[in-house]
């Protein structure tokens, strides 16, 4: 019997593009499975819960390895763990950590530009999310609309400007990857900003994270390398992550 050499990547929908083109140059067989973008709004326990039915399913296909296209994301990422199967996820906060190329990039902008909301082409290509797991009427869909439908016109728009997740927000930051293949959404950004008198600025991305995520090499500061039977925990320090065994 021989041992099956495929690796399971399992990536959010966000980077579908670039994981895309950089498996299509791997030597590795990948099989990779897509997740819809924006699972880190519905809470760090709903997301580990559906994360983790992915890594048990990939586990009953015995697969070489299984890499995670995630960073920590809301501590979504936090308790996942393997039983036979070698994890390996990068030492991300999340998915603008990935775009920019590293986490000291990302600690650097982050805190150098408060009420930052970020866009890339993927995230604007993949929409609104939506399917199987946003169809609560409180998932990240919901609209002002949707607030005055279930609690009336006056506590609906009270409730909404207390809770509206844009309200600390004031520019969009657009982070372009120098793929030139790549189609581009700038003006869309632009137009997003514009319609809500946000600021917007372009910054420039570094696919080079996202390489290695999907190639490699898996070297210690940039990935954690999960053994079997050991979970992962967010350390609130410098490495993000780390694994403890259970």
């Amino acid at each position: 019997m021989t041992t099956n050499k495929r690796i399971c990547l399992i990536s959010c929908e966000i980077f579908f593009r670039e994981v895309c083109y950089f498996a299509s140059r791997s030597k590795d067989i990948l099989d990779v499975i897509f997740l819809p973008k924006g699972l880190h709004d519905l809470g760090g326990e709903k997301m580990q819960e559906i994360l983790q039915k992915e890594i048990d399913k990939a586990e009953e296909k015995d697969y070489l390895k299984i890499i995670l296209g995630y960073g920590l994301c809301n501590n979504g990422t936090v308790g996942l763990m393997a039983k036979k199967t070698q994890i390996i996820i990068p030492k991300a906060h999340d998915c603008i950590t990935i775009f920019l190329g590293s986490k000291g990039k990302y600690k650097e902008y982050f805190f150098n530009n408060p009420g930052t909301y970020f866009h890339t082409s993927g995230w604007i290509e993949r929409g609104e999310p939506e399917g199987q797991y946003f169809d609560s009427q409180l998932g990240p869909k919901q609209l002002l609309k949707d607030f005055i439908e279930k609690y009336g016109e006056e506590n609906g728009k009270y409730l909404w400007e207390i809770l509206n997740p844009e309200k600390n927000y004031s520019k969009i930051a657009y982070i372009k990857i120098d793929i030139p293949i790549f189609s581009d959404f700038q003006d869309l950004s632009k137009k997003i900003a514009k319609d809500k008198n946000w600021n917007w600025e372009e910054v420039k991305g570094d696919a080079k994270l996202l390489e290695k995520i999907v190639c490699g090499p898996y070297n210690e500061e940039e990935f954690l390398i999960i053994p079997p039977y050991h979970k992962i925990i967010a350390t609130n320090d410098e490495n993000i992550i780390d694994c403890i065994k259970i």
